[in-house]
């Protein structure tokens, strides 16, 4: 079973004790608004790596071709 990145993000934030709105601070916007981005799924590249910066982690994208070749 895969995860969501909201799932990730939601998981994080447990294991450190960080509430919604404490990461809506750290990364610049609202809590409505990281809560809206949450619901939806949709994060931007950019969104992901201020997420990650704020939550004290690294994260990486990656796509995987059908030849099992990474970019």
């Amino acid at each position: 079973m895969t995860l969501t990145v909201a799932e990730k993000i939601r998981l994080i934030m447990k294991r450190k004790g960080m509430t919604m709105g404490e990461l809506a601070e750290a990364t610049g916007q609202t809590r409505q608004n990281l809560s809206n981005k949450m619901a939806r799924g949709n994060f931007t590249e950019k969104d992901i790596q201020e997420l990650s910066l704020a939550l004290g982690c690294t994260a990486e994208i990656l796509f995987r071709l059908p030849d099992g070749t990474t970019v």
